[in-house]
């Protein structure tokens, strides 16, 4: 183990050692393994946006194997998918990667914000995940719900050794469009995962829009113009950087975007990219291009 990884796994306590030995399997895996650096494939979207919607630029990726392979090829840090992907793949693939399996899911279609619990904690052992992942949509009037789903979830999860990984997506109720991409929104639906007690915080890159008007007074006098800025604000939040903090890839965006988005969440504190349709949707040399440059900006080597 690394210095790097040590100092982050010794902010954990009352966490039990299986669970730092499945946070260490993450940390110390692929290319950024001890960096303190994480890139994760998250695989979902399959089931949030469709098949088509997701996979029919890039046809092989309607195979899960696809996926799992790239994870593998590019060196990542960890694979993430729902149930039956990751069983699609868990034998051929078992003990290349770490796997972090998605508990619950949401489809385009609902008329609520709100998302169906669609694996256990048993299906990530039998599978040999590191951890579960679970999303949260603070703002809808279900988050509350969620909210006691994923606490029972993560107190069974930390009882077999499993980390558990808290999507905090902010939508619904009376947020705006631009609120759920706001800086003081973003920031209080990490620190929402990480008191949840989630061991691994995933939310979207913030905008330098405050949403919350009894927030804003907060936020006055400071320049919020820097991403890299935002950035560090959130891992702020996050228990002033105890807690591992990865940022989404969001929609598809051109490359030149990815990659100064990297340099903001390396530059900002960040742990790292949890990026799907913006290596997925490419090509499969063109992803790994992009994937491998992902690499060496989060070990500065550009």
């Amino acid at each position: 183990m690394t210095p790097q990884v040590k100092a982050i796994l010794d902010k954990y306590e009352a966490t039990s050692p299986a669970v730092k030995a499945n946070l260490a399997r993450i940390l110390m895996h692929g290319r950024l393994g001890g960096t303190g650096k994480l890139i994760i494939l998250p695989v979902d979207q399959g089931f949030e946006h469709g098949p088509a919607r997701s996979f029919a630029v890039n046809p092989p990726a309607y195979d899960p194997h696809y996926h799992y392979q790239m994870a593998v090829d590019a060196g990542l840090s960890a694979f993430a998918a729902p149930l039956g992907m990751l069983e699609a793949g868990a034998d051929t693939f078992a003990g290349q990667i770490p796997t972090i399996l998605k508990v619950n899911s949401s489809n385009s279609w609902a008329t609520s914000i709100t998302s169906a619990r669609t694996a256990s904690v048993e299906d990530a052992l039998r599978l040999g995940c590191a951890a579960i992942g679970f999303t949260i949509y603070p703002g809808s009037d279900a988050v509350f719900d969620a909210m006691e789903i994923i606490a029972d979830m993560a107190a069974e999860a930390k009882s077999v050794g499993l980390a558990t990984v808290i999507w905090s997506y902010p939508r619904g109720g009376t947020l705006t469009k631009d609120g759920e991409l706001a800086l003081d929104v973003g920031a209080y639906a990490a620190h929402m995962a990480a008191l949840l007690g989630a061991h691994i915080i995933k939310v979207k890159l913030p905008s330098n829009h405050i949403e919350q008007g009894d927030a804003k007074k907060c936020y006055e006098g400071t320049d919020w113009s820097k991403q890299a800025d935002r950035v560090r604000h959130v891992v702020q939040s996050s228990f002033a950087g105890r807690r591992i903090v990865v940022f989404s890839g969001g929609a598809a965006k051109g490359a030149d975007a990815v990659y100064q988005d990297a340099r903001d969440i390396r530059d900002g504190g960040g742990n790292g990219s949890i990026i799907g349709r913006n290596t997925f949707q490419r090509e499969r040399g063109e992803a790994l291009a992009m994937l491998d440059r992902l690499v060496k900006i989060y070990k500065n080597e550009e």
